[in-house]
């Protein structure tokens, strides 16, 4: 593979050589090149860019070009890349039963209700999506309310975060739990003062009822991937990380790139929970099919739960809940072998971290791989591993991510969803080293952005908005919310872009507007480095182009 100053050189050279199949022109450019950060027009050949820079320069491009689009002063950004999401599951979102925006147990009921009056008997009801951080009050739903609505279905909704599930009684029945079935390891059944389950499983404990719900078929799957693509694509996405998912799916992913009903550049992770990880070493990845649309290099583990669930794993107890730290869902013996193997196969480990002790235990068991497997026993030598979230931080593990070389995938949304509760289950003290993004870049740390829809909306505009403003988005944030640790808009839109594209070892591919690289670009209705927060919110994409293809709207 020619490396990027050469590709440039010769791209460049023979830039009138040939038609330009597109060329931008009249924009308001931000191209994260430090050698030219701002320019107005932009060509494309061959799903590269051969040339950025300004009107004068575009004219030579513009009599024999296939298309010229003219953005009018519209602001164009490198494509913005989504570090961290789970396609099918946007998808499923859409096509689903949704609970987003549930406003309280009287409005869960309702909802239920209304879908379990179309549908026949004894068939599972499954829905995902609700949060009672809002409700009053702001308590976890129980068996008992689900059975006023449907005392005759099985029942299983999950928690916005994926979690956490409540069944309804007789989901509870046929997958025997009972006061008497013990907690999984890493999960827990949580139990009322009786010792009477209440019909919220945590984590590992989710499931003993989940095994029995019906798994959506291939065809329903690959629905779901399509129309989770063509939003994020809406949205102004030009690709996208899928944070695991199972071997077979991600085989359905790769064949609905290669025949073009996915658009977006993917880069996959398997789940390390169901043998897709083992399958993933024995194969090896896949690197840059489709014309570099499609790439499979790894594996996504979990160490711990979620926060607002009770399930991250910290190093002291939840401030609201003392009797608990968390779970631990990994065992080092275990997980060890896995590690290593990884590295001598050049397989790419993001692990789910969320608690302070989630996070220290792995940085600690990379920290033991890597010294067990050097560089030059290794597939990759400069490895890249991730922890995925990165939420809460003990001080000393901040300082810890540059030096082992690991990247913090985080998602700026997580910091204005949890800011209500975070603070109850952690108290003063930790929140410190909360979503600490600016500590982390001080450090020396890599800082890729993501959604992780379909827990948060996924919309690129509220994350920026996020990592900005670090503010509600009605624009609250409370006194101890450490605003200094939000970003400013260029570190937010590189996390979005060149970070991402780091995290996927494609930083010489995409991520800036360079002479090069794939054209992949986010055209949107407003210049989100200038106007004031609120406004970044109202912004929409105007134009998705990948690889110089113009993918939203639909041509």
């Amino acid at each position: 593979m020619l490396r990027l100053p050469l590709l440039a050189t010769l791209l460049a050279g023979a830039a009138l050589a040939q038609p330009v199949d597109l060329l931008l022109v009249h924009g308001n450019l931000y191209t994260l090149d430090p050698a030219q950060p701002r320019a107005t027009a932009l060509a494309v050949r061959d799903g590269r860019i051969v040339f950025v820079g300004d009107e004068r320069g575009a004219e030579k491009f513009r009599a024999e070009a296939k298309r010229v689009l003219d953005l009018g002063g519209a602001t164009a950004v490198p494509g913005l890349n989504d570090a961290h999401m789970h396609l099918a599951g946007v998808g499923e979102r859409e096509l689903t039963f949704n609970l987003e925006g549930t406003t309280g147990i009287a409005d869960l009921q309702r909802r239920l209700a209304a879908r379990v009056a179309p549908t026949e008997p004894k068939r599972w009801i499954f829905g995902r999506g609700w949060i009672e951080t809002h409700w009053q009050p702001a308590a976890f739903p129980t068996r008992r309310q689900l059975d006023v609505a449907a005392p005759d279905h099985p029942v299983v909704l999950e928690r916005a975060d994926g979690h956490a599930i409540v069944a309804n009684s007789l989901a509870l029945r046929l997958a025997g739990v009972t006061r008497d079935t013990p907690d999984p390891s890493g999960g827990e059944i949580l139990r009322d003062t009786e010792g009477e389950p209440t019909g919220m499983l945590v984590d590992r404990a989710m499931d003993l009822v989940l095994r029995l719900v019906p798994l959506p078929t291939s065809a329903e799957t690959e629905r779901a991937l399509i129309v989770g693509a063509e939003r994020e694509a809406r949205l102004g996405w030009t690709g996208v990380q899928i944070a695991g998912h199972s071997y077979d799916e991600a085989e359905q992913v790769r064949r609905l790139v290669a025949e073009g009903k996915i658009k977006l550049r993917i880069y996959d992770a398997v789940s390390g929970s169901d043998g897709s990880g083992e399958k993933l070493l024995a194969a090896g990845p896949v690197i840059g099919e489709s014309a570099g649309r499609y790439t499979r290099r790894g594996v996504k583990l979990y160490i711990d739960g979620a926060l607002g669930s009770r399930g991250a794993a910290l190093l002291a107890p939840y401030a609201d809940y003392p009797q608990s730290s968390g779970l631990l869902m990994q065992e080092e013996a275990k997980l060890r072998p896995f590690l290593e193997a990884a590295l001598r196969r050049g397989i790419q480990i993001e692990t789910h971290a969320i608690g302070d002790r989630g996070n220290r235990t792995m940085l600690d068991w990379y920290e033991k791989a890597f010294a067990a497997v050097p560089p030059a026993e290794r597939a990759v030598p400069e490895p890249r591993w991730r922890i995925e979230h990165a939420q809460i931080l003990a001080p000393a593990d901040v300082r810890r991510f540059a030096p082992l070389g690991v990247i913090a995938s985080m998602q700026p949304s997580h910091a204005i969803g949890d800011l209500f509760f975070a603070p109850k289950r952690l108290g003063a003290d930790r929140l410190a080293g909360a979503y600490a993004w600016q500590s982390l870049l001080r450090s020396g740390a890599v800082l890729a952005s993501g959604s992780d829809a379909p827990v948060e909306r996924g919309e690129p505009m509220i994350e920026f908005y996020a990592a900005v403003a670090r503010r509600s988005l009605d624009g609250f944030a409370a006194d101890d919310w450490h605003r200094e640790e939000r970003l400013t808009r260029e570190q937010a839109l590189r996390a979005m872009t060149l970070g991402a594209a780091y995290a996927a070892f494609e930083e010489r591919e995409r991520g800036s507007l360079e002479v090069g690289k794939w054209a992949d670009v986010t055209v949107l209705s407003a210049d989100l480095m200038e106007i004031p927060e609120p406004e970044i919110l109202q912004t929409r994409c105007l134009y998705t182009i990948v690889g110089g293809e113009i993918v939203f709207p639909a041509q």
